[in-house]
């Protein structure tokens, strides 16, 4: 169940999603504080937070699925995004060095192809950091916002999914403890809402923001050849024919 594009870009001029854009940057900052030298790869609608790495990264380009729909990006330079199948990536095999998903996993109709496509693109040293709705959060639960569509996770589901996918999570980060409300002095107190829960471990937030290393020497499942015994057979003289 994807969302149309439209309506991401839409919510991101809001006043409530540039609040969003702005606490959930803070916990990518957190772990990626820089990306110098680097290629860094958004997937899924991740424009509005690609511009943390776009001016000191090697590379910067921003994929979305065709589900979704595409929009240029930036919009006073060369484009840098492009639309594209989500589990058929348009790139070699380790060609980057770091992934955003943002509104990528809980819309996606095949999660596990997509993270194995994110596997193969990823370079071996490389991460990957995934904004995720939490299943238990405020903002799951209206359809005012980009993440109360799609399908939200817990925090166990996230862990035994990139399990399943050959990744393992390093980090965790939490954002979006302020309520999903467009008022006025609610919004303007959101920084105080998300120091409050994150002091007193609330387990309610928007999103989370995990950090997953690829799991290299993953292991192959082994598919056991079934051999298919012929017997042996005795021969046997055939009698010819008698002349005429």
């Amino acid at each position: 169940m994807s969302i149309d594009v439209i309506d991401l870009r839409n919510f991101y001029s809001q006043r409530i999603g540039v609040v969003a854009r702005r606490l959930i940057n803070r916990g990518i900052e957190t772990r990626w504080p820089h990306a110098q030298g680097m290629r860094v790869l958004g997937l899924g609608y991740p424009t509005p937070y690609l511009g943390l790495f776009r001016d000191n990264c090697e590379r910067c380009i921003a994929f979305m699925p065709a589900a979704q729909g595409v929009l240029k990006w930036p919009t006073a330079r060369p484009t840098l995004a492009t639309l594209v199948d989500e589990c058929l990536l348009p790139l070699p095999d380790s060609s980057v060095d770091r992934i955003l998903l943002v509104h990528a996993l809980e819309m996606s109709d095949d999660p596990e192809g997509l993270l194995r496509e994110v596997w193969r693109v990823l370079a071996p040293s490389g991460r990957m950091l995934a904004v995720i709705p939490n299943r238990r959060g405020v903002w799951t639960r209206t359809d005012n916002t980009p993440f109360g569509h799609g399908r939200p996770y817990s925090r166990s589901q996230i862990t035994q999914l990139l399990r399943q996918t050959w990744f393992t999570p390093i980090a965790w980060g939490e954002a979006l403890f302020v309520p999903p409300i467009d008022g006025g002095w609610i919004l303007r107190s959101a920084m105080a809402w998300e120091k409050i829960g994150a002091a007193l471990s609330s387990p309610f937030p928007g999103v989370f923001i995990v950090e997953a290393s690829k799991q290299v020497y993953r292991a192959i499942p082994a598919h056991r050849e079934r051999t298919r015994l012929i017997p042996s057979m005795k021969p046997v003289l055939v009698p010819t024919p008698s002349p005429r």
